[in-house]
């Protein structure tokens, strides 16, 4: 069931936006600027940005000043092969993925003769030319997972390219109504057998089967360490054809990110702690605005006197965290929690 939509919440495509996608502009990276020895998926630098690999090289993901000329872009995303991989394995793959609450795509109309189709359009730029492969992933109400793709060509080496794929709506599958994935946009870079030997399915129809999904797919981005690749103006709209960027401002969307990711100040202070063995020194951090869902919660507790304590979640909801000092050192009169990082990534 998905959570209440209250006027904090902000969503993907809030505010009348035409963008389905949040942070498509690259502009917030509230983690990290730059991760470096990448081999496993995650979210490591710009927001909303995942990373699906598979024994595919090793990689540094920056948030890039290199943006194409005259679009009005500041930022962007980049892979940078540090350790290639010259051979890969039948079920290794290396992709770039964005993923869609399920309560945001309705409109598509998914599961009916009424579905629409959607257009996604973004600039690439690398010195790896040939044939990539960009598909849309639905996570159905069924449990299944139907799949539909176009493949994109990098013709030039280094030099920025608008890529636009229009890709038909589902008619057999309906798209679950909750705070959990509905979609995911996966650009393919790498792939082994298990996802290249299959006739490719090329964005009219939907297929649950798996060795088609990249059988297009004519490079292996991580084949040299000289290889990289940048993203930036990523954006899915209803219909058949790409309109311009929506480029919104830098608070704006922000806020959308921090439905997902919610970073603290450095230092975040709290109310003063108890002198008690039987009450611990704590604190409450509010979210704003409310996250996807309860969050995965880190950081580090300091005191500002007294003895030094150990970070611990008390309560967690999606409004809210409750962190306490789990250690037994009572003696603290109030206390800091830095590096604060609460996690609700779908």
């Amino acid at each position: 069931m998905g959570i209440t939509r209250d006027m904090a919440d902000m969503r993907g495509k809030g505010g009348g936006a035409k963008n389905l996608i949040i942070n498509g502009s690259m502009v917030v990276s509230q983690r990290a600027t730059s991760s470096t020895g990448i081999t496993t998926a995650g979210y490591y630098t710009v927001d909303r940005q995942q990373t699906e690999i598979n024994n595919a090289g090793t990689w540094t993901m920056t948030q890039s000043d290199d943006v194409p000329d005259g679009e009005g872009f500041a930022k962007s995303f980049k892979y940078d092969c540090t350790t290639a991989d010259t051979s890969l394995g039948t079920s290794h793959y290396f992709i770039h993925r964005y993923s869609i609450e399920g309560q945001d795509l309705q409109e598509l109309m998914y599961g009916t003769s009424f579905a629409k189709p959607v257009t996604i359009s973004f600039f690439v730029k690398s010195n790896k030319t040939g044939t990539y492969v960009c598909e849309l992933q639905q996570l159905a109400t069924d449990g299944s997972y139907p799949r539909s793709g176009k493949a994109f060509t990098i013709n030039s080496a280094d030099t920025w390219e608008k890529k636009i794929i229009t890709i038909n709506g589902n008619t057999a599958k309906l798209i679950p109504d909750s705070n959990a994935r509905g979609m995911d946009i996966m650009i393919w870079m790498a792939a082994g057998t298990d996802f290249t030997s299959g006739t490719f399915n090329a964005g009219n129809s939907w297929t649950t089967t798996a060795n088609e999904r990249a059988g297009a797919l004519t490079v292996n981005i991580a084949d040299n360490t000289a290889n990289e690749i940048l993203f930036t103006g990523l954006q899915m709209e209803i219909g058949t054809s790409a309109s311009s960027f929506q480029h919104e401002d830098f608070g704006t969307t922000l806020e959308k990110c921090k439905r997902y990711c919610y970073v603290a100040p450095q230092h975040l202070g709290y109310t003063t702690g108890t002198n008690s063995a039987t009450l611990a020194p704590s604190g409450t951090i509010q979210f704003s605005p409310n996250m996807r869902a309860a969050p995965t919660c880190t950081g580090t507790y300091t005191p500002q006197s007294g003895s030094a304590g150990t970070f611990a979640v008390a309560s967690v909801n999606y409004s809210y965290v409750h962190v306490y000092n789990s250690s037994s050192n009572w003696n603290v009169v109030a206390i800091v929690v830095s590096d604060f990082k609460a996690d609700a990534e779908i």
